[in-house]
């Protein structure tokens, strides 16, 4: 079995040894494994400079574009490792149960600020994503799109844009999970308020550190989503070997708590993130059986741009060859663009301009 070389950075991808700094014993008084210190460590900077940062722009009143730009740059640059943070935080617990109020903190305090309306991710992601698997009841299915048209993801992006708080209420509301449903429906609904208040109050500030965060993380959420899950086998869409990708050798792993080994999420969701690499080389040998797609050296929005651009010379250039296959870019290229093609079912993406 050919051997696929996963980088180890034992501060990221297999975190161990004792804590150390003060800052990290304080931080063990509340959090139930020592392996999750980097995501505490995360949320703690996060509020240490983004939120002193947003209430120095509005204590301004007018502050300098380039302040509040650099605002905006930080923001982008916590999103990702952030929201995966959350997404770890959201399948297993990290604080202790005595302090299982401090998970509010980053949920309630700092998703705000980085585009992320309260509840909203963990109901979508646990309550029904997960629950659905990319299937055609998956509200973010990819299944009925051409996974390499622009129209065909502007199509997507949007329906989720204007209609996904009402399509994800009405499938909790007919499924009769209430608490969800209530739960996402103050997240949501509150966050939209505080926005259109603080406009009125000072739409310059407000603009930067709130609204274009938002529209930036909706946005960013669905590329994720679309490459995720863009290389589907027809035969088989429901196997997550086979509608899932992962990539390796590249630093977003490192960055975003392992999030590229997407397949083995699906498997397990409740792995932990730190045992990624280490499942990925054991099971190597079901992930050849299976045919899985796996890119080496590119993240989710580079794929993402490369299927928009139509770029499946370039994809292929990235992707793992499973021993016993046709290794020729052709072959390469042909299975890549055989997993893009719209599943044959009623509600169809449009026809592409």
């Amino acid at each position: 079995m050919q051997h696929v070389e996963v980088p180890v950075d034992p501060g990221m991808l297999a975190y161990g040894g004792q804590a150390r700094s003060p800052l990290d014993r304080l931080l063990m008084h509340v959090l139930r494994e020592e392996r999750d210190l980097p995501i505490a460590r995360l949320w703690l900077l996060m509020v240490a400079t983004l939120l002193p940062l947003a209430a120095t722009l509005y204590a301004w009143g007018t502050p300098p574009w380039w302040l509040a730009a650099a605002h905006l740059g930080l923001v982008l640059w916590f999103f990702a490792p952030y929201i995966l943070a959350l997404h770890v935080s959201s399948h297993r617990q990290v604080f202790k149960s005595d302090y299982r109020w401090l998970q509010q903190v980053p949920v309630w305090v700092l998703g705000p600020f980085v585009g992320q309306s309260p509840e909203t991710y963990r109901v979508h992601h646990m309550g029904m994503h997960h629950a659905e698997g990319n299937l055609l009841d998956d509200l973010s299915t990819t299944m009925p799109y051409q996974r390499d048209r622009w129209t065909h993801f502007a199509h997507y992006f949007l329906k989720f844009f204007f209609f996904g708080t009402v399509d994800l209420s009405r499938y909790h509301a007919e499924r009769g999970h209430r608490r969800m449903l209530r739960q996402m429906l103050v997240g949501e609904l509150s966050y939209i308020l505080a926005v259109v208040v603080l406009m009125f109050v000072n739409p310059y500030v407000t603009t930067f550190v709130f609204l274009l965060p938002f529209l930036t993380a909706r946005f960013t959420m669905m590329c994720g989503n679309w490459a995720q899950h863009a290389f589907v086998d027809q035969d088989d869409p429901g196997n997550p070997y086979k509608n899932s990708i992962v990539f390796i050798d590249h630093p977003y792993n490192r960055r975003c708590f392992n999030d590229g080994f997407h397949i083995g999420h699906h498997v397990k969701p409740n792995r932990h993130w730190t045992e990624m690499p280490e499942d990925f080389q054991r099971q190597l040998p079901k992930y050849a059986e299976a045919g899985a797609i796996v890119f080496r050296g590119v993240d989710y929005f580079q794929i993402w741009l490369m299927l928009m651009t139509k770029n499946h010379r370039k994809l292929a250039e990235h992707l793992v060859v499973w021993p016993g296959t046709d290794d020729s870019i052709e072959a390469r290229v042909a299975l890549i663009q055989s997993r893009l093609q719209p599943f044959p079912v009623e509600a169809r993406a449009p026809s592409a301009a």
